[in-house]
């Protein structure tokens, strides 16, 4: 009886034709084992899905099981992976936005004249969130987002396969250089500043971390600086969070203001290297970031550390920061139980600076204007700017960049060019689909953090989604339950099916509040990560505070 040699592959056998196209796609030399996501894009951007021979084939390069290549390729929205004997995908696919925004101005409907009128070689997809609110609805044809979408204009795309995001104007590496660029940097590598100095200013300027958890950006530098080396940067490009595009907005116009935030970032704690991981739906967004590192490496004002760009694949929960690690791993995007933390264990088991591309973004204006400068913004007792990403029933939805503790009825009014004609002010999501609902009776409050949480709400990432009299709150909450209930990654019980059974019994005539409120605390307490603790903000607020939508 022949014994099977060490190191080969148990069950199927390896194809030499897939052998010959992996080695193809991923190029000479050792393949690397934290990126089996980047060259699992590799197999579906070629050839339109993953086969089971490529998984094969690819787990035998890098010396991986087959069934660990599987279960993060599953893991992935972005990655079709069809079984032996099971179609691969038509041709082209047209992914429709459903997030809450995008159901008001009328997503379902979309969805269904274009699966009437699309041929067998298209596939019509629903999905949680394209990332560009404003312009809802949003429809997506291949890797171009058609926005105010209407069927006629994705069926002229799909028709000419027109596939391809259309190029921005935007501040390239020459033109941000020729405005002072990166000569902050450069006097930082030169003396002229101490990472003392630096990590104080940002802890002066009362920055807090403007991803969403709100951690004060200068403490967290300090605590890095507290750890051993070797250190690293991880930026989180993963806005997934539906109603929030405010990084997309900055990276489509100066794109190097965030870059040379992260590199002063990486000087201040002597970070190794910097790692950019940017969502899959900025398809736009990342061959720009490609070509202007590009041209920084070609060009650099100092001595760089080590940059890399990584390729989210449509999984929210990645926004997560140590789910976004896992990612940058090569790995499932499962949260981690924390302690440790990121900034103690992080990235590759080493102490890792977390931010997402907004905190740094203000770095180069508090450091040369001052920290007073930036602090001196504010209402209601607060400091600092936000980057709102307003959508919704506004007459002009967009980023709007406005003082902190801002009320929403302000921002509306000030800022949005008020109501869309027709349509009163009814509620808000103050932070996207996990932030929580409010009614207009409370419009006034300030939008900042820690002040919405006695209401069972949260800002977030500041994405506020504004209904009208012609919308339902109820719907609202359904629908970011629903988001919930796809998005989980399904690590752990109380958020994989405290999100299912919540959406189950939200689609109900009637809802039963006690067993809703119980599978709410089950999911607040239980869950490993925020997206399972803050799932049930939006139900909870449909209830308590539109009781006239139960009745």
């Amino acid at each position: 009886m022949n014994k099977r040699v060490k190191g080969q592959q148990r069950g199927r056998r390896v194809e030499p034709a897939a052998i010959e196209e992996v080695r193809a796609l991923t190029g000479p030399g050792a393949l690397r084992r934290e990126l089996l996501i980047e060259y699992l894009h590799l197999i579906q951007d070629a050839y339109g899905c993953i086969s089971s021979a490529h998984c094969v084939a690819l787990a035998d390069e890098m010396r991986l099981s087959t069934t660990e290549v599987y279960e993060v390729a599953t893991f992935y929205h972005h990655f079709d992976v069809p079984r032996d004997g099971e179609a691969p995908p038509p041709e082209l696919t047209v992914r429709v936005c459903e997030s809450v925004t995008c159901a008001m101005y009328g997503a379902a409907g979309l969805i269904e004249e274009l699966r009437e009128h699309c041929g067998a070689d298209v596939r019509i997809q629903p999905v949680p969130c394209v990332g560009r609110c404003a312009t809802a609805p949003v429809a997506v044809v291949g890797n171009n987002p058609i926005e105010h979408a209407c069927a006629a204009d994705v069926m002229t795309a799909v028709q000419q396969r027109a596939t391809e995001p259309a190029t921005v104007d935007y501040a390239d590496y020459a033109a941000y250089r020729a405005q002072g660029g990166y000569a902050l940097l450069a006097a930082c590598h030169a003396g002229e500043h101490t990472r003392d100095d630096i990590v104080q200013a940002m802890q002066d300027s009362k920055l807090r971390g403007l991803g969403g958890a709100g951690f004060p950006a200068g403490q967290k530098w300090s605590i890095l600086r507290e750890q051993a080396a070797p250190r690293l940067v991880a930026v989180n490009i993963d806005e997934g969070e539906p109603g929030t595009f405010k990084d997309r907005y900055y990276l489509e116009r100066d794109p190097h203001r965030f870059i040379e935030g992260m590199l002063i970032a990486a000087w201040a704690i002597e970070a190794q290297a910097c790692y950019v991981y940017i969502r899959d739906e900025y398809t736009g967004c990342r061959r720009i970031l490609e070509a202007e590192l590009a041209a920084l490496r070609a060009d650099p004002p100092v001595n760089l550390p080590r940059i890399e760009l990584r390729r989210g694949a449509g999984a929210y929960i990645c926004g997560e920061e140590s789910a976004m690690i896992e990612s940058i791993e090569g790995k499932r995007g499962l949260p981690r139980l924390r302690p440790p933390y990121v900034a103690q264990v992080g990235l590759f088991g080493r102490p890792t600076l977390e931010h997402n591309l907004e905190t740094l973004h203000w770095v180069r204006d508090i450091i040369e204007q001052g920290p007073p400068a930036f602090a001196a913004h504010g209402r209601r007792g607060r400091t600092g700017l936000r980057s709102f990403s307003v959508s919704g029933r506004v007459k002009k939805p967009g980023v709007h960049v406005a003082p902190a503790g801002i009320s929403v009825t302000e921002l509306i009014d000030e800022y949005c060019g008020g109501m869309t004609d027709g349509h009163a002010f009814y509620a808000y999501f103050p932070g996207g689909a996990s932030g929580g609902i409010l009614p207009a009776s409370l419009g006034d409050e300030p939008l900042d953090f820690d002040t919405l949480q006695e209401h069972g709400c949260f800002i977030g990432s500041a994405a506020v989604i504004v209904l009208s009299d012609q919308d339902s709150a109820r719907d609202a909450a359904l629908n970011a339950m629903r988001f919930f209930e796809h998005e989980s990654c399904g690590q752990c019980t109380p958020c994989r099916v405290g999100t299912a059974k919540a959406a189950a019994l939200m689609q109900a005539e009637h809802w039963d509040a006690p067993l809703l409120e119980e599978l709410a605390r089950a999911m607040e307490d239980a869950s490993i990560c925020g997206l399972g603790q803050a799932a049930p903000n939006p139900l909870r607020c449909a209830l308590r505070y539109f009781p006239q939508e139960f009745v």
